[in-house]
């Protein structure tokens, strides 16, 4: 191994090691508590080591909100790819992602509802982001009517998740009626007698 390869891995480990520590940090205490102070004495290196791999907290919740996004599509495709039909695939994915978005809050606020440095809906979106939006639009697609964009309409289905997760995480909905809601979604995106 050349000492520039094992630069390179230790580096990338370095990086890896911060990105676990905030994400662990942000889901016990919210991410007000992530700070580039707190998290240099997490991993017990320095400030300056942090920012020689991240311009600051924003970029450390951008790399978070990218591997959040890459385990969000991993869970929603199978989800997808284990339903039968497509009515069934639509409503997988719409549990796998309220799920996810319900068991990790801090994870899906890095995703989604912080502010971070990352081009959404854009080809120069992360590969992450892409895999995620795609399972989405894999689901929703089969139900865009003749001349209708499927990507549109996956968005609107995601602002509906999106919505459904963000309402009751903050107590405006209540939970129990989370399936009911969910179903209620589900039936307005497919047409009658579509299975």
């Amino acid at each position: 191994m050349t000492i520039q390869t094992r630069r390179e891995r230790e580096r990338a480990e370095r990086e890896r090691l911060i990105v676990t520590a905030a994400r662990e940090l942000a889901e016990a205490e919210g991410w007000d508590a992530v700070t580039t102070r707190r998290l240099a004495a997490e991993i017990e290196y320095s400030q300056p080591v942090l920012y020689s791999h991240f311009k600051g907290k924003g970029a450390i919740m951008a790399a978070v909100a990218v591997q959040g996004c890459a385990e969000m599509a991993t869970q929603m495709r199978a989800a997808r790819t284990a339903a039968q039909g497509a009515r069934e695939a639509l409503a997988a994915v719409g549990e796998a992602y309220t799920a996810f978005g319900r068991r990790r809050p801090a994870l899906y606020d890095a995703m989604f509802t912080h502010l971070v440095d990352l081009p959404f809906a854009t080809p120069e979106a992360p590969a992450a982001l892409q895999e995620a939006f795609g399972e989405l639009l894999a689901a929703v697609e089969p139900f865009a009517a003749q001349g209708e964009e499927p990507g549109l309409l996956t968005e609107t289905y995601w602002a509906g998740l999106h919505g459904l997760v963000t309402l009751m995480r903050s107590g405006r909905l209540p939970e129990p009626a989370h399936e009911r809601r969910l179903s209620l979604l589900i039936s307005h995106f497919v047409p009658q007698g579509m299975r």
